[in-house]
């Protein structure tokens, strides 16, 4: 195969990925001279695929999206290493940006000018001038590129380490007039193995010769000394460099991670034992762990969001030990945590028990738990918590006190309606006497309905009123916020003729009214105790099938169609009712730590 058909297929690949490419300067290049002899040159690997390219005159920039439902708004331009004298553009440009767009991230690779004195006045600014101008552009064209404006940065390998040093230390250097009236100021910098120093003791000469001339001044070479050029406005800063680096030495990362620290300007360096010089994403050995630590210290930075972990509060047996909490990242496959043993036992209430567990965390950021705590009392359980293991005193909350005939409290669950700015308590009861048409003999005369009240501090509680009524016997409900307002899930409790199964109702706002419920999205099985999570564009629902001992789900991304996926799911053997909710990826990792110490 020829090297043009070569060249031809990896266009074609790398159009699969980008969205397109673009003359970064359409309306002519700044500091350029002409010069018919001086001509963009491809550099070929081995096997004669596209590697890189030298003599850069006419900069672009390439633009890879994300797939839509991983993009998160960030965006970072990518500088390829190669001296100043050519672009590593494939292994430190198009591969970097494939891996940036697994993480949701907008990337654009710029193909930059090599300082030349045959192409430019001024060679020492020519790619500075580029990287400024590429900020540039992706800032003001932050909506028709789906970005945030305040989220764009830069990674440089190598002597494109140097290029995003400057201009993270130089943005606001006047180097030519843009078009554009925005900042050139990148919003964070990662810099791989980067040339920082343009002095002696550690530069690469060869960046340094081919930026700054043979025999720059002494002020030439401090002006590109960037460990010289921080201050409290460079942006947060992530620096990775391998102690055995022959071409760059490590002293490079340490003296701007240095500047950086005076300054005070957040950062964190990443020196590992070996690697050399050049690995790009990582070859091997504990070099290739980058990527990982990088995407940490985004999140870290809110560059990205934070990972989410799905945890269950649950109860087993009678609930007399207290809660448990399982986890899942998939939300298929849970498993126990603290070795499924109780979080908090129980010590409210006539049984002192704690069933149906709910916990929801607020926007205080406190974690809030009811549950039952009989089978027969006219009140719930409740308590708060920051970080689920110490727990706030237990209080028992009389909500159907002043309802005579009550004769049970059960599975209450908590949601924070944000438009009232006040959470919402809600349980099943049933009354004696209480809504004789559809009472039965069966089920020991229970004939619940869904009551609620309302409270902002959980120490004043409105009164108690009628939450939901759809004319049978319902119990378990449980409240999802969706694009437009509220789905319940519920269950028909109806004996004869036997219903037994999980059905949902809609409404506009938290506390009502909902709508009539809908037919059964389960099966032919019974279901009880359902509790919902939204997972990227498909709901779940868990719910016990306690006639046959074992936990199902079903699925759905419409809310209308339904999938039995029981067949699909795990969880800790034993494990009843509770509810899911999601934490972030640092808080279970702290959880998870201080459970098992």
């Amino acid at each position: 195969m020829t090297k043009q058909l070569l060249l031809l297929f990896f266009c074609l690949s790398i159009s699969l990925h980008a969205q397109k490419t673009l003359k970064l300067w359409p309306n002519g290049v700044p500091n350029a001279i002409a010069t018919k002899n001086y001509k963009e040159e491809t550099q070929y690997d081995a096997l004669g695929i596209v590697k890189g390219v030298n003599k850069v005159s006419v900069p672009e920039i390439t633009i890879f999206e994300p797939a839509e439902k991983l993009k998160n708004g960030t965006s970072i331009l990518v500088l390829p290493g190669g001296g100043y004298t050519h672009l590593a553009i494939n292994k430190e440009g198009f591969k970097v940006a494939k891996w940036l767009n697994t993480l949701g991230i907008t990337a654009i690779v710029l193909k930059y000018r090599m300082p030349a004195d045959a192409t430019m006045e001024t060679k020492s600014i020519g790619p500075l001038q580029d990287a400024q101008e590429a900020i540039r552009y992706i800032r003001a064209n932050a909506n028709n590129l789906d970005i945030d404006a305040q989220k764009i940065g830069v990674l440089g390998f190598s002597a494109g380490g140097h290029l995003a040093s400057t201009l993270s230390t130089q943005f606001d250097k006047q180097t030519y007039t843009s078009s554009y009236r925005v900042s050139a100021r990148p919003d964070l910098s990662i810099l791989i193995y980067p040339v920082i120093t343009l002095k002696d003791d550690f530069t690469h000469k060869g960046s340094k010769n081919a930026l700054l001339g043979e025999k720059p001044s002494k002020s030439l070479v401090e002006k590109f000394s960037n460990e010289l050029q921080v201050t409290n406005n460079t942006p947060p800063t992530l620096l990775v460099h391998a102690t055995n680096d022959k071409a760059v030495p490590v002293e490079n990362s340490q003296q701007y991670y240095n500047a950086l620290r005076k300054a005070n300007v957040p950062a964190e360096l990443l020196i590992y034992q070996a690697g050399g010089h050049g690995f790009g994403l990582g070859t091997k050995g504990t070099h290739n762990q980058w990527p990982k630590a990088c995407e940490k210290w985004l999140r870290q930075n809110n560059f990205l969001p934070q990972k989410e972990v799905y945890l269950f509060s649950y109860f087993k047996d009678n609930g007399e030990d207290g809660l448990h909490l399982a986890y899942s990242r998939d939300g298929l496959e849970w498993k126990s945590l603290h070795k499924d043993q109780s979080l908090l036992k129980p010590i409210v209430g006539k049984d002192s028990l704690m069933r149906d567990p709910c916990i929801i965390k607020g926007p205080e950021g406190l974690f809030h738990m009811v549950w039952t705590v009989s089978w027969t009392d006219k009140g719930i359980g409740y308590a708060s918590s920051r970080d689920l293991i110490n727990w706030s005193q237990q209080q028992f909350i009389p909500v159907m006190e002043k309802f005579e005939g009550t004769r049970n409290t059960w599975a209450p669950e908590i949601t924070y309606d944000a438009k009232e700015n006040q959470f919402i308590i809600y349980w099943a009861s049933t009354i004696t006497g209480k809504f004789l048409e559809t009472q039965s003999k069966m089920d020991n005369g229970y004939n619940h309905r869904m009551y609620y009240t309302t409270t902002k501090d959980f120490k004043t509680f409105s009164p108690t009123q009628l939450f939901y009524e759809p004319g049978f016997n319902v119990i378990d409900a449980t409240l999802q916020k969706t694009g437009n307002g509220y789905v319940m899930f519920l269950k028909d409790e109806t004996r004869e003729p036997p219903q037994k199964n999980l059905k949902i109702a809609f409404s506009k706002n938290a506390s009502g009214p909902y709508s009539k419920a809908s037919k059964p999205i389960t099966g032919d099985y019974w279901a009880e105790g359902p509790t919902a999570v939204k997972i990227k564009d498909t709901w779940y629902v868990y719910f016990d099938k306690y006639m046959d001992h074992k936990y199902g789900a079903v699925s759905s991304k419409d809310l209308e169609n339904w999938t039995d996926i029981s067949d699909q799911v795990t969880f800790p053997k034993g494990l009843r009712h509770g509810t899911v909710f999601t934490v972030s990826e640092d808080f279970f990792t702290t959880l998870n730590y201080q459970l098992e110490d």
